[in-house]
């Protein structure tokens, strides 16, 4: 395993200088999911929520997010993102929501942050859309699932 890059040779935390790298595109994936149950997931698709457009509105909060990645994760450089997306699947099989986000920059260091922190807050907004009438939701199996340029290049998950 290389070593952690957000560290000095002191151990102190920084923010790591990206002033070397080369401008290239990159593209990040990032996969979770809401678990909940029956009843819920079939509220959230009839649109018979209250609180309104469940899916739209935690679509619209994870590309939010994803844009305050770096105000919210102390060391993450601020970017400007060239593209999100955010989708919000139903799966009545499993009885959640699937989530999956890209994110996309030309720039010196990569959007992996952008894109788990799209599908974070997308995972939270449907929680907090939700938890009056499901408190045992969970927010399950956020992990990077693809990402695509700079120095390391292309990561796909198994």
């Amino acid at each position: 395993m290389n070593d952690f890059t957000h560290f000095d040779a002191a151990g102190n935390a920084v923010m790591v200088d990206v002033s070397a790298k080369k401008v290239t595109s990159r593209t990040a994936t990032a996969r979770g999911a809401v678990v909940m149950s029956a009843e819920t997931l079939k509220m959230i698709q009839s649109g018979g929520h209250k609180k309104g457009d469940v899916l739209g509105i935690a679509r619209l909060a994870g590309i939010m997010g994803a844009k305050r990645t770096s105000d919210l994760i102390p060391l993450c450089h601020p970017l400007g993102l060239s593209k999100v997306s955010v989708d919000l699947l139903p799966d009545e099989a499993t009885s959640r929501i699937e989530i999956e986000a890209t994110a996309k920059v030309t720039g010196q260091t990569g959007v992996e942050m952008e894109a788990l922190t799209a599908v974070s807050v997308a995972a939270l907004t449907v929680y907090d859309m939700c938890k009056a009438v499901d408190k045992g939701m969970q927010i399950a199996d956020v992990r990077l699932v693809f990402k695509d340029g700079g120095r390391s290049g292309r990561f796909e998950a198994v």
